[in-house]
């Protein structure tokens, strides 16, 4: 006796799995089998068996022996048998259960917020889906074959030839295809270089950032030194001994506002005198309202500046696709840390945006969610000015996020005043390097890019309710 697969032609796409095995011969075997699969709930009240020839031709057995075992399990019940229905399970066979155990009561679910305010994410209701959907239809119908064997890891040459005109375009990057490598967003660029050995530590950052970046650094054995800010951003006159400093250049996370132009050529300087490097997070870099666009720092000097950008906040997280702008001699280093395969980013995705870049609906959808995230922006500033006129908003010349200046002591009460109204937000606290000693006074990080339009009227309308009096 052994084991059999059987395919059912009544439920194309089902198999059954049977093990003719124990004393009595194929026929009791069989029923054994099929009582087993009933009692087991594999076989679900109504399943429609195969007919008696073709089961006896799988099983390689007598048809008689199958139709003997299926009258037998339809006379203790198991079965069932009427004409131009087939043999099908009996609804009333319900598998055997463990005993009966008084289940625990599960606590209540906590309700998730109604309202979310955080930051980090587009308007993923405004994904442009037309408009992708026309690119990848391109993009799919003309690729060549190779497309669909193993990637490149350096990623596709149609993107990397589309982000080296739509870069130096729009945001003044200097560079050519052959110094970038596409990857699936900042944190996996911060994995390729410090995890990969790429580069190494200590890494100067600013005093206030996303934790998460410092936790993907952390694991790769790299320790961060925080720098102050100030109005003006990062005190890059506090850089020390450290190989390297990541910076948020254009719109300093979270506090807002650029570096200062005397900044950006010190920072420069520093990295030529010390053969230092900085790593520039562009993370919303194409985001401007009352200010002309702020360039890149690697337009400076493309030997000593990696770009880093994504379209994580232009477009969607869901595509994961950003892209490293290298200097020439971390361009090998990189490439064989990522290894032969490409792993991370989806190639018929990079086609795709390489197309939707060259098309202009890049461009079109840049601009089009540039005046709607304007808009909520103005629309929140004006909801302050009318109902809390003392609390001061910052960071609102660019991005997608502004900083509520808090009244002193107030920021951790109006963190849980935002949660009581169903709010979710975080306060500037969370951002805060834990080795830094420098202040920048309480506040609410609000993301105003998040809401769907029908829902931010309400978002905004519940802040009021989480805000300190005067």
């Amino acid at each position: 006796m052994g084991t059999s697969w059987v395919n059912s032609a009544e439920r194309i796409g089902s198999d059954l799995h049977l093990e003719l095995t124990g004393p009595g011969g194929r026929r009791a075997a069989l029923i054994r089998a099929l009582r087993e699969a009933v009692r087991s709930g594999r076989l679900a009240p109504g399943t429609r068996l195969p007919p008696y020839r073709s089961l006896a031709a799988d099983l390689g057995v007598a048809r008689n022996t199958v139709a003997d075992a299926y009258a037998e399990l339809v006379a203790e019940g198991w079965l069932t048998a009427r004409q131009g229905s087939g043999t099908r399970v009996a609804e009333r066979a319900e598998p055997l259960r463990p005993a009966a155990r008084v289940p625990k009561k599960a606590p209540p679910r906590a309700r998730g917020p109604r309202h979310d305010l955080t930051q980090g994410t587009p308007d993923v209701s405004a994904f442009p889906r037309t408009a992708w959907l026309a690119s990848y239809r391109r993009a799919l119908q003309q690729a060549p074959n190779e497309v669909f064997g193993p990637g490149d890891p350096a990623g596709r040459p149609e993107l990397r030839e589309a982000l080296t005109e739509y870069l130096a375009r729009a945001r003044g990057v200097r560079t050519e295809p052959g110094r970038i490598v596409i990857c699936s967003g900042f944190a996996h660029a911060l994995r390729l270089l410090f995890g990969g050995g790429v580069l190494r530590g200590p890494l100067a950052v600013e005093a206030y950032g996303l934790g998460f970046h410092r936790q993907v650094l952390a694991a790769a054995g790299v320790r961060t030194v925080p720098l102050p800010l100030d109005e003006h951003g990062a005190r890059i006159d506090r850089l020390a001994r450290e190989r390297a400093v990541l910076l948020t250049p254009a719109h300093q996370f979270p506090t807002g506002g650029p570096l200062h132009p005397t900044r950006r050529t010190a920072v420069i300087d520093w990295a030529r005198a010390r053969d230092g490097l900085v790593l520039e997070d562009d993370y919303d870099g194409e985001f401007r309202y009352d200010r002309k666009p702020v360039g890149a720092v690697q337009g400076l000097d493309p030997e000593r500046v990696i770009h880093i950008g994504s379209v994580s906040k232009s477009l969607s997280p869901a595509v994961r696709l950003g892209w490293m702008v290298l200097p020439e001699r971390y361009v090998d280093a990189v490439l064989a840390v990522k290894g032969e395969r490409e792993a991370w980013a989806s190639v018929l995705d990079q086609l795709s945006l390489a197309d939707f870049i060259a098309s202009g609906s890049y461009d079109r959808h840049v601009r089009r969610m540039r005046q709607r995230y304007r808009g909520r922006r103005d629309r929140l500033v004006a909801a302050l000015a009318e109902h809390a006129p003392h609390i001061e908003v910052t960071g609102v010349a660019a991005g997608l996020h502004a900083v509520l200046r808090l009244p002193p002591g107030t920021e951790a009460s109006a963190v849980k005043a935002a949660a009581w109204q169903g709010i979710a937000l975080d306060g500037l606290a969370a951002f805060r390097h834990p080795d830094t000693d420098m202040p920048v006074g309480d506040g609410l990080v609000v993301g105003y890019a998040t809401p769907s339009e029908h829902a931010y009227g309400p978002a905004l309308e519940a802040l009021r309710g989480a805000l300190p009096p005067p």
